[in-house]
């Protein structure tokens, strides 16, 4: 605990830039007594050592490259005290997303923010619209929304909306008014699309079909609802559904929203691949004529060889399920439960640009590790090595290339497994569930106790799952090699338990070290090349993530790097 507590008095000291004003002196002990200087360096020092590696100023770049905060408004922020996450709670806590400031450290550093449904819905998670051109009561009010885009965008953060266009809500009055029109039809009669036109924007038949058709009302019409009775799905060949997509765009692009994350595109023709292209080409080149810098990142649920088509779409992103879940490739090369080991890793993201880029010259990857379809990942892992693999797990995915989004909570390693409620928890702001700002979460979301402490809790340890989260993200912003570098697997040094990754990027070479091991390795990169040279004539340590006291170590291009840590080479 002593060692701890030193750390944390240590760390706290480099944040504030007085390392060398004697931090290190006071160390005194439990019962107040000044204990013995010893000139060697000490655990503590060597833990604090990452915030002082990890130091330098940022580049953070005003482009599509992002790291991305998916917050559900719902269980986020609440600021009236009803239990719910609202807008206006939102707003009151974007500092801890991005205060907008480089030169502070209080932040996450997170510059863009998905945002799940917020229009007006019939369910505590609003995946069924009742209305695409409004907000939902329980999150407050469009002139919210305005606050919230301007706030965001003073900050630098952009701000994507959850677009849900695979169906509606059934309360929806397309619907209801498709629904009444049908009931209204004599046996034998032909719906008309002249005289109601909705129920062309519907998937509708005279039989039921394949167990996903329910009947419309109490008509002899059947409708089509993949998901579920009540979200009745939107028949997109139609031209009439499409072009209300297209105002629909322009009304939330006009506030300000720099693109769309598209949910369920997968399931706009189940397991149609080539017919979903179709509709994303469209939506894509419709969305870029109004403003050619619009982001769009789609949900397509299988595997990666089947999402990397989406890309022949044009659209920037498609989520990179492969790396995510408890059994995705990050949790499994973790665990060491990977027949391949870390190499894997190294070799699937080294293998990503040729895989996607066969159909886009222009795609940015979209990795994730949790979302709010998954289990938590502090569940993934037990044991004593426990809170160094959730760490270690999360830096994976931060040092991906392209756009990293991480869900809401996982920086402090929040839990929820199970059904769907308990996945959305509230954010854990404080262990006071009446403390301001906290909400109830989904009304029956069961009891979800956490592992790792709330941010109240976390915050002023150095080395929480927190701290670790914001040094990851912080090196992120601090070397645009690492979401748009190319990248090359170091097979020679890539093995089960180092991953050796080098990116490069507009003439600058890193090279990323992870050692997913519970024991330290030595790793010799003397003869690696970066920039032109040597590591051993020419690299030095450029940050490293740290899961214990242990610091990592560099002699003659010889790499020693403890368990669960992770490092940058770069050229001097």
């Amino acid at each position: 605990m002593r060692r701890r507590m030193e750390a944390l008095l240590l760390a706290g000291c480099l944040m504030l830039g007085s390392f060398m004003a004697g931090c290190a002196q006071d160390s005194g002990g439990k019962d107040g007594t000044e204990q013995p200087t010893e000139s060697a360096m000490t655990p503590a020092e060597e833990g604090a050592a990452m915030y002082e590696a990890n130091a330098g100023d940022l580049q953070v770049i005003d482009d599509k490259y992002r790291t991305y905060y998916e917050v559900f408004v719902y269980s986020f922020a609440d600021s009236d005290g009803d239990g719910v996450g609202d807008l206006r709670g939102l707003i009151d806590h974007l500092d801890y997303i991005n205060d907008g400031d480089d030169a502070t450290d209080t932040d996450l550093g997170c510059n863009g923010i998905w945002l799940m449904p917020i229009m007006p819905s019939t369910t505590y998670h609003k995946y069924d619209v009742t209305d695409y051109e409004a907000i939902d009561p329980e999150y407050g009010t469009m002139e919210d929304f305005d606050e919230l885009i301007a706030a965001c965008h003073e900050r630098g953060i952009r701000v994507i909306i959850d677009f849900v266009m695979n169906h509606t809500s059934s309360q929806h009055p397309w619907f209801t008014e498709a629904c009444r029109y049908l009931e209204g039809l004599s046996e034998g009669e032909t719906p008309d699309p002249g005289e109601c036109p909705y129920v062309d924007y519907y998937n509708f038949s005279q039989t039921k079909e394949n167990g996903v058709y329910y009947q419309a009302g109490s008509s002899d019409w059947y409708y089509e609802g993949k998901f579920w009775s009540e979200m009745p799905d939107l028949n997109l060949a139609s031209g009439a559904v499409r072009q209300e997509f297209d105002n629909i765009t322009t009304f939330w692009m006009d506030k300000g929203v720099d693109g769309f994350r598209l949910d369920a595109a997968k399931e706009y023709y189940s397991d149609q691949t080539s017919a979903n292209v179709e509709v994303l080409t469209w939506f894509n080149t419709m969305v870029k004529e109004k403003d050619p810098d619009s982001y769009i990142v789609a949900e397509v649920w299988t595997d990666r060889d089947t999402y990397a088509k989406y890309y022949e779409s044009g659209i920037d992103s498609v989520f990179n399920f492969d790396f995510a879940n408890q059994e995705g490739i990050i949790a499994n090369v973790v665990k060491g439960t990977s027949s391949s080991g870390a190499q894997g890793y190294a070799n699937v993201t080294s293998s990503l640009p040729e895989l996607f880029g066969a159909y886009s010259d222009t795609y940015i990857d979209a990795p994730f590790y949790t979302n709010h379809d998954l289990g938590r990942s502090a569940g993934y892992y037990s044991g004593d090595d426990s809170e160094a693999q959730t760490k270690i797990a999360g830096a994976m995915n931060l040092m991906m290339a392209g756009n990293c989004f991480i869900y809401y909570g996982e920086e402090l390693g929040m839990k929820g497994a199970g059904k769907d409620e308990n996945k959305r928890a509230p954010m854990q702001w404080s262990s006071d569930p009446d403390k301001a700002g906290m909400c109830d979460g989904p009304e029956y979301m069961d009891d979800v106790k956490m592992k790792y402490g709330s941010l109240e809790e976390q915050q002023d340890d150095s080395m929480s799952v927190y701290n670790y989260f914001k040094q990851a993200i912080r090196l992120r912003n601090r070397y645009p090699e690492i979401a748009r570098g190319e990248v090359e697997n170091l097979a020679d040094i890539s093995n089960e338990n180092i991953a050796a990754i080098c990116k490069s990027y507009e003439g600058s070479e890193l090279l990323l070290l992870f050692n997913v091991s519970a024991e330290e390795q030595t790793v010799d990169i003397s003869a690696v090349e970066l920039s032109g040279k040597t590591v051993k004539d020419g690299g030095s340590i450029g940050g490293m993530l740290l899961t214990g006291l242990d610091a990592v170590s560099m002699e003659n291009g010889v790499v020693t790097m403890p368990a669960y840590s992770v490092t940058i080479i770069r050229a001097e």
